[in-house]
C-alpha cells in the first residue's frame, strides 16, 4: 500500500503485461507494522534513449488504513521518499519528452467528466493537423485504449489494478511502447480521482482538469489541490447546460480562487462548442508556443 494515498500497489499491468517486465531487475523498501523496513536497490534499462539508473521504492503496510503501526515520523518519511522518486523519474520522462519536442498533457478529472468522449473527437479533429498518442490510465480493462485506438492514434493502456493514480514510473515505461515522433501530442488519461493525481508529476507540460458541467461549480474548492496544480480548467459537457442549475460563472470564480492564474475553456465535444479554442491551444502547445 502506498501511504501517500493508501492505494495498492504491484498490481500495475500495461497492456497486459506486469510493469515490472520491462527490462530491469527491481527492489522494494518494505514497511512493516512494527516499523522495521528491508531495501533492496535496482536499475532500469528503458531502451529508446530513455535511460533510468536510480532506486525506487514502494512502501507496504497493512490494508484498509494508511499506516496503522508505523510511527508517524516514518510514514511521513515513506511518503516524502515515494514523492522525491517519483519527481526523479519525473524528470527524466520531462527530459525524454523535450528531447523529442513531444506535448505532453495530464488530463485528470472525477470519473464520468468526458475525458475519454472528449479525447476521441480532439482527435479525430487534429487527423492531418498533428500526430496523436495517448496513455490512458483505468483500474481495469482495456476499453478507453480501445476507444482510442478506434480513431487511427496510438495508444497505451496502464491499468493500476488497487492503485488510484498514474506514476511517472508508469509512465516512463508505457512510452517506450509508442513511437513517439517530434513535434507530437502525447495525451495521458489519468484514472478519475481528483486527488491523488494532483501530488504525483508524470514529466508532463501541463495537468488539463476536466471539470463536467453535471458534477457541480464547488468541485474547484472541495478539491482545491488538483486546480492549483492544473493550468488549464476544460468545463465539458457543457451542451447540457439548458437541462442543469450549473453556474459557470462560479465555478470558474471558485477555480481562480484556488489558482489565480488558470485558464479556462467551454467545451462540449457532442456540440462542438468551444472545439476550435482547445484546439488553437492544443496547436500552440505542439509548436512550442
Amino acid at each position: 500500500m502506498c501511504t501517500t494515498c493508501g492505494c495498492g500497489q504491484g498490481e500495475t499491468r500495461i497492456d497486459g503485461n506486469d510493469v515490472h517486465d520491462h527490462d530491469h531487475a527491481h527492489g522494494h523498501e518494505h514497511t512493516h507494522a512494527d516499523g522495521t523496513t528491508h531495501s533492496h536497490p535496482h536499475e532500469h534499462a528503458h531502451g529508446d534513449g530513455h535511460d533510468h539508473a536510480h532506486a525506487h521504492a514502494h512502501a507496504y503496510v497493512p490494508a484498509h488504513s494508511h499506516a496503522p503501526g508505523v510511527p508517524e515520523s516514518r510514514r511521513v518519511q515513506i511518503e516524502q521518499d515515494i514523492l522525491a522518486k517519483n519527481d526523479a523519474y519525473a524528470r527524466e520522462n520531462r527530459a525524454f519528452l523535450s528531447g523529442r519536442r513531444v506535448f505532453a498533457l495530464n488530463l485528470v478529472s472525477s470519473p464520468g467528466s468526458g475525458k475519454t468522449t472528449l479525447l476521441v473527437k480532439t482527435i479525430e479533429a487534429l487527423k492531418n493537423r498533428a500526430t496523436v498518442a495517448v496513455i490512458e490510465g483505468d483500474q481495469q480493462t482495456s476499453q478507453d485504449a480501445d476507444r482510442i485506438r478506434a480513431t487511427g492514434a496510438t495508444a497505451v493502456q496502464i491499468n493500476t489494478g488497487k492503485g488510484c493514480h498514474l506514476d511517472a514510473h508508469m509512465v516512463g515505461h508505457a512510452m517506450q511502447q509508442l513511437a513517439l515522433s517530434e513535434r507530437s501530442l502525447l495525451m495521458i488519461e489519468n484514472v478519475g480521482n481528483l486527488v491523488c493525481p494532483a501530488a504525483f508529476d508524470l514529466g508532463e507540460a501541463h495537468k488539463v482538469v476536466v471539470l463536467s458541467v453535471t458534477e457541480g461549480e464547488d468541485k474547484p474548492i472541495k478539491y482545491p489541490d488538483m486546480f492549483r496544480a492544473a493550468s488549464l480548467m476544460l468545463l465539458n459537457k457543457c451542451d447540457l447546460l439548458p437541462h442543469l442549475d450549473f453556474d459557470v460563472d462560479q465555478a470558474i470564480a471558485y477555480a481562480r480562487r484556488v489558482n489565480p492564474g488558470i485558464e479556462v475553456l467551454r467545451v462540449s465535444a457532442k456540440s462542438g462548442e468551444g472545439m476550435d479554442d482547445w484546439l488553437a491551444w492544443l496547436e500552440k502547445g505542439v509548436a512550442g508556443g
